[in-house]
Parts: structure tokens; sequence; C-alpha cells
């Protein structure tokens, strides 16, 4: 089977990248520089720039895959990626629960903080819990929404490229059975998932959608200038009612009434004012980021960029930094200058290392196991991804644009 090479939109990993910046930020308690991320100026956060990208740049690629040579050979990497997921879940819990375990050490707080009290308590039945998913440290509740999510995407990659409007509407159906009857996974010791999946499905339905076609037929929607302003007096709505949270002085500016139809605006089961709010901020970031944006290729926004192209990897990352960083502030220095390099330290630590994994992608040689039966060969084994340079591409495949065909690659 010949690699499916397939052109980058580094859009996607631009925006990725820097939803993994904001999440580290956000997961800091008290800290001064979260004050730059999208939620203390809205209703939605990275969380959902997060999974409508993953649902856009998983189609983007995987879609093309599946064109070009049937649905088996995409479902096979999808699921792949679903393992991985679920493997890094389980690796990072017990990375976790050792690193809050050591540097908490005779500090109760910090367990409750976590929420690995319960775990320190009983460690036989939490870890069952942990590998069924309905156990999860706090920050830990993203991988297994998105491994979810991927379990299911082959089904959904099929159906959308036969019934795309079906399958939208089917989606839409079901985050409002999911709010209406209260619908979600179970939890331990009670509750439920905190990313609900029945919900928070939606958006990532909604990329996949858009990547498939979608958003060719609603460019003229999107583009419209009536849209735009709507937009942005959504965007200036909602900045009034979230400075009013932090500053009791612009309390008054929302009427009582009016807070009693928008509270509680619900993380969990993906409130619908979350989603206008992202919505209204995707229409924003399509007119001002064109695919051919030049800013695309600034040196400047490199580390994001390699930060978007290994997600796992950094978010698993970020969840221990954002640990180790509010660790740092309440047992160092709670000051804003510890806060600040707590902050910076942590985001160049993500990309080091991203840019270390890109290093070490670069290097990697093809490999083809052969073997010699009756004094022939026969290749027997399967080429591992290619990711070594190959003068003979052209220059932006070389940059890394594209790559070829891999299971990790979005």
């Amino acid at each position: 089977m010949l690699p499916v090479v397939i052109v980058r939109d580094l859009r996607l990993d631009l925006i990725r990248g820097l939803a993994l910046w904001l999440i580290f930020l956000d997961h800091i308690p008290s800290n001064v520089v979260s004050w730059i991320t999208i939620r203390n100026y809205g209703f939605s956060d990275a969380a959902e720039i997060f999974v409508f990208i993953s649902g856009y740049a998983n189609t983007y690629f995987h879609g093309e895959v599946a064109r070009q040579h049937g649905m088996a050979a995409a479902a096979v990497p999808v699921l792949k990626r679903a393992w991985q997921l679920y493997a890094a879940q389980i690796l990072l819990f017990a990375i976790y629960v050792g690193v809050v375990g050591y540097l908490g050490s005779g500090r109760q707080h910090y367990a409750d903080e976590t929420n690995i009290a319960y775990f320190l308590q009983q460690p036989d039945v939490l870890m069952l819990q942990a590998l069924l998913l309905k156990f999860k440290p706090v920050d830990l509740d993203p991988l297994p929404l998105y491994f979810v999510l991927m379990l299911v995407f082959p089904v959904i990659l099929w159906l959308l490229g036969r019934l795309p409007i079906a399958i939208l509407t089917s989606s839409v159906v079901l985050y409002v059975i999911a709010r209406t009857l209260d619908w979600n996974l179970p939890a331990y010791p009670s509750g439920g998932w905190y990313f609900n999946p029945f919900a928070w499905q939606l958006l990532f339905v909604l990329g996949a959608w858009c990547a498939i076609g979608g958003e060719n037929s609603i460019d003229w929607f999107v583009r419209s200038r009536a849209v735009m302003i709507l937009a942005g007096l959504y965007l200036l709505f909602s900045f009034v009612i979230v400075m009013s949270w932090n500053f009791p002085q612009l309390a008054s500016l929302v009427p009582q009434w009016l807070g009693g139809m928008l509270y509680p605006i619900d993380k969990t089961n993906l409130d619908p004012l979350r989603v206008l709010h992202f919505l209204a901020l995707a229409i924003v970031a399509v007119r001002l980021v064109p695919k051919d944006w030049p800013g695309l290729g600034a040196s400047v926004l490199r580390p994001i960029i390699i930060c978007g192209q290994h997600s796992l990897e950094v978010f698993a990352l970020g969840v221990l930094l954002s640990f180790v960083g509010h660790f740092a502030t309440l047992e160092l220095s709670s000051n804003v200058a510890m806060q600040v390099l707590v902050s910076v330290g942590g985001v160049t630590t993500m990309v080091a290392m991203a840019a270390a994994l890109s290093w070490c992608n670069s290097v990697e040689v093809p490999v083809r196991f052969a073997s010699h039966l009756s004094g022939s060969h026969r290749t027997e084994g399967r080429e591992l991804r290619q990711m070594t340079p190959n003068p003979q591409l052209p220059e932006t495949v070389l940059r890394g644009c594209s790559r070829s065909i891999s299971g990790k690659v979005y």
C-alpha cells in the first residue's frame, strides 16, 4: 500500500498547541498568568477548542486515508490511537499519583485537592476503577473523553461519508437528550464523568462534519458580515457576564432575571452558552486566520505548532507540570514573580519536549523486514513510517507540512 501524503493544515496544529498551553496555565490554581487565557473572558475555554479541533483533524487525515484505501485502512490507525490514549491515561494516572504522593507527603490537602485521597486509602479498589476509567484524579478527565470519542470515530467517519447531515442532526439530538435526561457515564465513587461524552461528542462531530466538507457549505454563512457582527456582540455579552463574576462592582450590570436564565453555565454537560461562545470564537478565527495566512510560517509561532503536533505527550507533561507548579507556588513562594516563573518554565519545558520528539521523528529511517524463501527475497514485515527527509520531496513536505500515513499524525 502506497503511503498517503497529506498536506498539513498548520492552523490545526497552531490552535491545538495554543489550547494545550492554555490548559496548562488554567490547571495551576490561583495563577496570575492564567488571566491571559480565554476562560477569564468568555463562557468557553480551551477544552472546547481541543475537542472540536480533534474531530476536525482526525477527519481531515483519516478521511483522506478512507477515500484512497477504504475504511479498514482508516479504522486500524484510529483504533490504535484509541489504545495509545487509554495506555497514556493509565500511565499518566500512575505517575500523577506518584508525584502527588511524593511531593505532598504528610500534607493531606494535596491528596484532597487532586482527588487521590480515595486511592491512598483503598489502592486495590481504586486501581481497578482507574482501569475502568471510572476513577480519575483532578485534571485527568480529558483523555478518557478523547478515548471514547476515538473508539466510535470509525463509525462516525463511515457514516459521515454517506449521510453527513443526518449524522450531524443525530449528534445534536443526542446532545439534547443527554442534557434533558441527564445521561452520563458513571464515575467512582459517585456521580458521572466530568466531561460527559454524550454531550461533548457534539463538538467532536461538528468538527468532523466541517472537515468532511461541511465547512464549504456554510462558508457563505461564516463570512457573512451580519454573522460576524452577531458573533462579536455575543463575545462582548459573554465578556461582560464573566467580568461580573470577578469584579463585584460590575455585578449590577447583570439583572437578576437575566442571571436566573443564564446560570448555572454547566461545563460537564456542555451548556449551550458555552457552545455558542465557542462558535462565535471560531467564526472570528476563521475570518482572521485563513488557510494561506503567511503568519503560519513565522518562527515565533513554531513552538506552538510543534506542541500541537505532539498533543498527547504535551498534554500529559502539562498535567504533571501543573501540579508541580502548584506545589512550588504554595511551598516556595506565591508572589507574582514565582507564578510567572512557574508558568514560563512549564511552557518552555513542554516546547522542549515537543521539539525533542520532532527531532527524533526526523532522524528515524525506514526499515523493511525480509526473509529468504527458496533463494528469493520476500517482504514479510511492514515498512515502518518514513520520517527521514527525502531530497526529492517538495520543500513544503520537507518542512513537515505533510506526513506519511500514520496513526499518530493527528
